[in-house]
Order: C-alpha cells, then structure tokens, then sequence
C-alpha cells in the first residue's frame, strides 16, 4: 500500500484504486513467489513451474493421463531441456520433513517404519575429540618432560595418581598438583587457540 501511494501519481487522471489493487496484488504475489520456496530458484525458473503446472494440467485433460517431457515442450514451444529444468526446479518449491517414512506417503510408506531422519547423518562425537588431539599435541610438546610423562601416564596408560606418584618416588598429593596445574594450562592453552 505504501509502495502503490509512493507511485501514484495525480496527473494520470486514474483513480487511485484503480492503480493501487492491481499493484498491491502484485507485489503480495511477488513477495510469496519470492519467499515460499525451500530452496533458491532463479526467477525464471519459478515462473516457469507455474506455466508447466498450467500446461500439465491442460494436457492432462486432453490427454487422459500424465504428459510427457516432450509433449509439454511441445505444447509450450520450448526446448526440452527447459522443461527438465523447470521440473527439477519445482521440486524445491516445498521441502518434505525428514520424518516422513520411506517411500513418502502413507500408501507407499515402508512397513520397516523407518524414516529419512534415522537414514541420515549425526554428528560424530569423536569428531570433537579428534579435533581437540590435533589442537593439543603442539601444546603436549611445549611441556617439560616430565609433565609431558605425567600427562601420558595418567591419560595413555590410566595409572592412578597413586600409581604415578610411586613410578615417579613423589606423594600423591604432589602429583595430584602437578595435574592440576598441567591441566589448567593445557586448557588456557587450548581456549586461546580458539
């Protein structure tokens, strides 16, 4: 409305229903045609979904079933390839749910009851970890060598403190510091990374 009062002019003599209806209509129009699809679609590929729509019905009714690639550009006068394009484009007018069972309807659903979303990739936890190994190691190397052994002994080889402590000949309490002090800056370490 703002956009048909902004464009209006006086000096056409036209009222200004006139001119603002169809204006409004037409952008209320563009707006859905621009913004409903699940996908980007070039425009004139969008277009071109509305028009094969139209074409596919028309020929359907004459036809008695479903036309083809090639009777569609034929009644549209239109390369082939256009009307390929035009179709796959339509498929990202509306995107199914990830829910749906195998097959896509109810009637040709799988009896399995298996769904998209139990077919399709997860996050893989020990992505995580991988990620956090390979920023580590260059921090591992800038250690003493005897954190370097307390940390690959506690965390390689799962020795209890105790166990390091005795290996080492320090109290446990001395080791247990040692981790604590080690741990806290491997972690600034790998949060200043980031």
């Amino acid at each position: 409305l703002i956009k048909a009062i902004d464009r209006f002019e006086l000096s056409r003599e036209v009222e200004f229903t006139s001119f603002a209806i169809p204006y409004i209509v037409g952008e209320i129009k563009r707006f859905f045609r621009d913004s409903t699809w699940s996908v980007h679609v070039p425009r004139r590929l969008q277009e071109l979904r509305v028009t094969l729509a139209k074409a596919k019905e028309e020929l359907t009714s004459t036809l008695g079933r479903d036309p083809g690639v090639a009777e569609l550009a034929a009644h549209l006068d239109i390369p082939e390839d256009e009307v390929i394009d035009g179709l796959i484009a339509s498929n990202g007018y509306t995107a199914g749910s990830i829910d749906l069972p195998l097959g896509g309807t109810e009637q040709g659903a799988s009896d399995s009851g298996t769904s998209y979303a139990d077919i399709t990739g997860d996050c893989d936890p020990g992505m995580e970890l991988v990620e956090n190994l390979h920023a580590l190691a260059p921090l591992l190397e800038t250690l003493e060598p005897r954190d370097r052994e307390i940390v690959r002994m506690r965390f390689g080889q799962e020795m209890t403190q105790a166990q390091i402590g005795e290996h080492l000949g320090i109290s446990q309490m001395h080791v247990s510091r040692l981790l604590s002090r080690l741990l806290a800056t491997l972690r600034e370490g790998m949060l200043t990374q980031n």
